[in-house]
């Protein structure tokens, strides 16, 4: 092999990248200086762009096509070469691909509760995430400002500073939006859609498009959301008395089935007995008819009733055995012959010990 021959053989004639990672944003092509031959092929895919950079400078920058690297379509290269006589040499370059897809799906959360003064709640203390994605519109500007030279550049590197700005800018923009927390879920496209335009002028000055910004979810404390659950099961519960009725209702069949009658007779004794007193309470602070100087009212003074511990029925008033189940109401002091009640122990007439 001559030495001309040796020469060819090392000159790069065809550039091109094949992206298989998903994730790489710019790849620098190892030419290993290596020489590119004039007229060298370049292949620039859809969903790319080829940066040339010479001495630390970009040079020319190619959208998507197949290209022969010459004069004519490398002006800024052939101007920092100044090729007096054509561009019939090989030249030495740089040249990165920068991959210029949408980058979708990538991740976003508020680190620490975001404080905020609702209309209905008071202050609280919100968190949200969701997802964005990202375009490099400028390779050239997305070069200067970030990439630098990085001959493997991923999304990953960028993310931690993306992410940052849109918290920043999404927690400004909730403040000022004076949304009351309960009615965010019902906004969550136009908050989102409207961070996105407010951000987009910051991201465009890394050479890049902030082309989604999606909010997933809005949510208050764990202890404030009990809360509202309770109040909502309040809400819903309405009339408590019909309720209590309705769980009444309910709970025979269950109680017949499960052999617990006499627990279930017991509990209707306790809820007629709350009625018959708010009954009670209600017609003694109801107001009662006047009546003439001289003239007494013809209506009788109620008897108080009397229930059964036993089996929760009520009993006439003064009577001494339940008519329901028989149990002994009253018992009567053996010595003097004064009534008591079953539960006493001793006569409150003459203490003798029942």
């Amino acid at each position: 092999m001559g030495i001309w021959n040796f020469v060819k053989s090392e000159l790069i004639d065809v550039i091109e990248w094949l992206d298989d990672t998903g994730d790489v944003l710019v790849w620098r092509f190892p030419d290993q200086d290596h020489q590119i031959k004039n007229g060298a092929k370049l292949t620039v895919r859809e969903g790319q762009a080829a940066v040339f950079v010479n001495e630390g400078q970009i040079a020319d920058v190619f959208k998507p096509g197949l290209y022969s690297l010459t004069t004519q379509n490398m002006p800024v290269m052939t101007t920092l070469q100044s090729w007096k006589y054509g561009f019939e040499s090989p030249f030495k370059a740089e040249v990165y691909f920068v991959n210029t897809r949408n980058f979708l799906n990538r991740k976003w959360g508020t680190q620490n509760p975001v404080m905020m003064r609702d209309t209905d709640l008071g202050v609280v203390r919100l968190r949200a995430f969701g997802t964005y994605g990202i375009r490099v519109i400028d390779p050239g500007v997305f070069m200067k400002e970030v990439v630098g030279t990085d001959g493997c550049f991923t999304a990953d590197e960028i993310e931690g500073q993306l992410r940052s700005m849109l918290v920043s800018a999404f927690t400004h923009m909730l403040g000022e939006s004076g949304i009351a927390a309960l009615d965010l879920a019902a906004n969550y496209r136009t908050i989102g859609e409207k961070a996105r335009t407010d951000m987009e002028p910051e991201f465009q000055g890394y050479g890049i498009s902030l082309v989604l910004f999606v909010i997933e979810n809005i949510s208050l404390p764990p202890e404030v959301e009990k809360m509202l659950d309770v109040r909502s099961q309040m809400g819903i519960v309405g009339d408590m008395g019909r309720f209590t009725q309705f769980q009444t209702a309910q709970a025979i069949p269950e109680a017949a089935a499960s052999g617990g009658a006499g627990e279930f007779m017991g509990m209707g004794a306790g809820i007629a007995m709350g009625q018959q007193m708010a009954g009670a309470m209600t017609a003694a602070v109801a107001p009662q008819p006047a009546t003439q100087p001289g003239q007494t009212s013809s209506a009788p003074a109620a008897a108080p009733g009397k229930f059964c511990a036993e089996c929760g029925k009520p009993a006439p008033a003064n009577a001494k055995f339940c008519p329901e189940c028989g149990k002994a109401l009253q018992v009567t002091c053996p010595k003097c012959g004064k009534a008591a009640e079953p539960t006493a122990k001793f006569c409150e007439e003459c203490g003798t010990k029942l």
